[in-house]
């Protein structure tokens, strides 16, 4: 089983407009609403394409109740610790070809809820074959909490993908005594950790992914948008190369990559597989307009479509 973990789950809303006026009033008839967050895109992805799932993290509030109530009506696992604090809202407006975001931060919890969270994680850590952790941490818990987290998945075996960027996935990385089986920084993110330019050129990615920070870490899966992705599994370098496709909304492709590369891992598919697995369901979220959504049946006629080569 999948457990997918969300921190910071929010209420993505997305507002349809043929322009955006600044100061000034926008009425909006094309409203969504969905249960979000990258962790709950990657349940959902994973949900779609067949793997048994179980979303957690912390929720509270009316927002928390209506996350919870949209992922019951879309038949989805979760036990969530709940908390006397309200989730979040994230609004995107979508106009005139362009996507302007407005992201609320989220609650702010204390030491004590994130010692409860961590006592939830690892008992439902008994049901699980594979763990993802995505996204923000939220306000409140500790920067070394994905570490924490990680560090009980390992004592009891079980691999982790940790999707995330900034100081959350550098301060995972430094702590070696347990680190997660698979990231998947894009080339910025990438750049970012190492504080110097990377470019998408494949001996500078080499170079790249062999400092110290990612001793340890048997596979390293950066993104590389249409041109697919640059992967490294311990001493072994491979570029994975997708066709070209129509994009209706690449939003969540990450996310859905990391669903699918997770779906390999639950059902103990080799490591070539795991990457056309994943480049395949970020794919097929590229091709619909709904974000953290996938159409299951051409599933396997895209997985045959991803190329890997060693380089």
């Amino acid at each position: 089983m999948l457990l997918a973990v969300t921190l910071n789950p929010s209420v993505d809303i997305s507002y349809h407009l043929e322009h955006f006026k600044i100061n000034d009033v926008n009425r909006v008839s094309k409203v969504k609403k969905t249960a979000g967050g990258k962790g709950l895109n990657v349940a959902r992805v994973a949900h779609l394409l067949g793997v048994d799932v179980l979303s957690t993290g912390v929720l509270g509030g009316s927002l928390g109740q209506y996350i919870e109530q949209q992922l019951d009506q879309d038949q989805m696992n979760h036990q969530f610790l709940h908390t006397n604090q309200e989730a979040r809202n994230c609004i995107a407006i979508l106009h005139e070809g362009m996507q302007t975001e407005i992201l609320e931060s989220g609650p702010t919890l204390t030491s004590e809820d994130q010692v409860q969270f961590l006592i939830h994680f690892n008992r439902l850590l008994d049901q699980a074959s594979v763990v993802t952790i995505s996204g923000s941490i939220v306000k409140g818990f500790s920067n070394d909490v994905y570490g924490k987290l990680i560090e009980q998945a390992a004592n009891k075996q079980i691999p982790v993908i940790l999707d995330t960027s900034g100081q959350a996935l550098e301060v995972s990385l430094r702590n070696k005594s347990a680190l997660p089986y698979l990231i998947k920084p894009n080339i910025s993110e990438l750049s970012q950790l190492l504080d110097r330019e990377i470019s998408g050129d494949p001996e500078a990615l080499k170079s790249a992914l062999q400092d110290p920070l990612f001793y340890g870490i048997p596979w390293i899966v950066v993104s590389q948008g249409a041109d697919g992705a640059f992967a490294k599994h311990y001493d072994n370098f491979y570029k994975v190369s997708i066709p070209k496709i129509k994009v209706e909304n690449p939003v969540g492709s990450g996310d859905a990559t990391v669903a699918g590369m997770a779906k390999a891992i639950d059902s103990e598919k080799g490591g070539e597989t795991m990457l056309k697995y994943g480049m395949a369901a970020g794919m097929l979220n590229t091709m619909q307009a709904q974000t953290g959504y996938v159409d299951a049946t051409q599933f396997d006629h895209y997985v045959n479509l991803v190329k890997v080569q060693k380089v």
